[in-house]
């Protein structure tokens, strides 16, 4: 049995690209960051805390099935500053002009748990992605369309802000939210 510990939509496609076959149980935690805690140490901390939380639910559940959680914490990174989601099109709008005609990068913390042997595994990906300098038009159009407002640095580059990028150097699926890559080699060594 595998659990996806995110309510993403996009998370949960890409698994079933792939043909996995999964529930979705979100386990919400306190994504708040430690004062002097690394942005690297951040995404890891928050995907195991929320795999952590998945596993002690199901090995709460009777009868218990062996189960592999999988979670993911992603956030975008622009001069060594955290991009959150955007509270409204405004602040995606800021956002979104602080990106436009630069490089930024793109943080996933992955954490797989296997509930039978207690096995947890975490690893850290991440994507450089530059921007074309965005026309003050294309940014207020792309925040009307609401699509950036549950989107780590306010855009989803699988969506309407694909004309965006100019170049990636790194896995595509992690801007997307989820390493497939990374995530098969973990499900493999497990």
């Amino acid at each position: 049995m595998i659990i996806l510990a995110s309510e993403s939509p996009r998370r949960a496609e890409l698994l079933r690209q792939i043909g996995l076959k999964f529930e979705i149980r979100p386990s919400a935690v306190d994504e708040g960051k430690e004062p002097k805690e690394s942005l690297e140490n951040y995404v890891k901390r928050v995907a195991l805390s929320k795999a952590e939380k998945a596993a002690d639910t199901c090995m709460g559940e009777r009868p218990f099935a062996p189960t592999v959680i999988i979670a993911a914490d992603t956030i975008v990174i622009l001069s060594k500053k955290r991009l959150g989601k955007p509270e409204s099109p405004e602040s995606a709008i800021a956002m979104l002009n602080k990106l436009s005609g630069k490089c930024h990068k793109v943080m996933t913390g992955l954490a797989v748990i296997d509930t039978q042997t207690g096995k947890k595994k975490t690893k850290i990906v991440a994507t450089k992605v530059w921007f074309k300098r965005l026309t003050a038009e294309e940014i207020a159009d792309y925040a009307r369309s609401g699509e950036p407002l549950d989107k780590a640095g306010g855009y989803g580059i699988q969506g309407k802000a694909a004309v965006f990028v100019k170049k990636i150097e790194g896995d595509y699926f992690n801007v997307v939210g989820l390493p497939l890559n990374t995530l098969y080699e973990i499900l493999a060594a497990m």
